[in-house]
């Protein structure tokens, strides 16, 4: 039972980070986001229908020079009630701001009572991605480590997001964008399917539906799946919906409004 949410606490830093890509014309820098706090929260179905499972929260911020990505998934407490379990994962990016190319992406990840903290260095110089894991709960234990290649532009998870809310996308569009998660890169093809209105917690909303291929082999995630994705074509490009199928079900990941407590 609980192999099931253990893929799940795994795929939802990458729902939510993908959740953010947008499309429209009148682009925002990345300036534009500093300051911006996003919340989602995400239900599953097949296992037992609509329960909610997770909150994920995104925030975007200027410290020093470098911009500051964080990225916080939290399973809700009907989760460990129902089924002994809980996870909780943080992600931390910093992004140069001249190139918005990822400098280093740090992890903290807890699935039950397995923790794990890594932190992946981006050397452009050297174009080479090195990414260290360590075991807080065995400390003799040696690091894991994985090193690749590295071209630019390069992002991580959270950074591809943003990169790709300052783009202009139109529908019928088709592009690929590297992605580098956990020391290894990924070319993630996406398809900008249609432009369609979506019931949110922030009102209806023409979004553009999107498709980015992360399931497959050498993809994101092995085994078979589907993505969908619904970007508000507005001025900040507002992801407000993420819908993802697998074999254990259906997870459906909303924005909520960030002023209703």
């Amino acid at each position: 039972m609980n192999k099931p949410f253990a893929r799940a606490a795994n795929l939802f830093l990458i729902i939510f980070a993908v959740c953010s890509f947008a499309a429209a014309q009148e682009l925002p820098t990345a300036e534009s986001f500093v300051g911006e706090k996003l919340l989602f929260e995400g239900k599953v179905s097949k296992i037992i229908q609509g329960i909610a499972i997770a909150d994920v929260k995104f925030s975007f911020d200027r410290v020093g020079d470098k911009f500051l990505i964080r990225a916080d998934a939290n399973s809700k407490g009907t989760l460990a009630r129902l089924f002994r379990f809980s996870f909780l994962q943080n992600y931390e990016t910093t992004v140069d701001p001249a190139t918005f190319n990822v400098i280093a992406t740090k992890k903290h990840d807890v699935q039950r009572e397995r923790i794990r903290d890594s932190i992946a260095d981006f050397n452009y110089a050297e174009k080479r991605v090195t990414f260290i894991e360590n075991d807080p709960n065995e400390p003799t234990r040696p690091p894991r480590r994985i090193a690749s290649d590295l071209s630019s532009p390069m992002n991580d998870l959270s950074s591809a997001a943003y990169r790709i809310r300052m783009m202009p996308l139109k529908v019928g569009d088709k592009f690929k964008i590297d992605v580098s998660d956990s020391g290894l890169i990924y070319s993630i093809p996406v398809t900008v399917v249609k432009r369609e209105k979506q019931k949110t917690e922030i009102g209806k909303v023409w979004c553009f539906r999107i498709v980015p291929e992360i399931f497959g082999p050498n993809r994101l995630i092995e085994g078979d799946g589907s993505m969908t994705i619904w970007l508000a074509d507005n001025p900040q490009r507002t992801p407000v919906r993420a819908v993802v199928k697998f074999k254990y079900g259906k997870f459906d990941i909303r924005i909520q409004d960030p002023n209703d407590d």
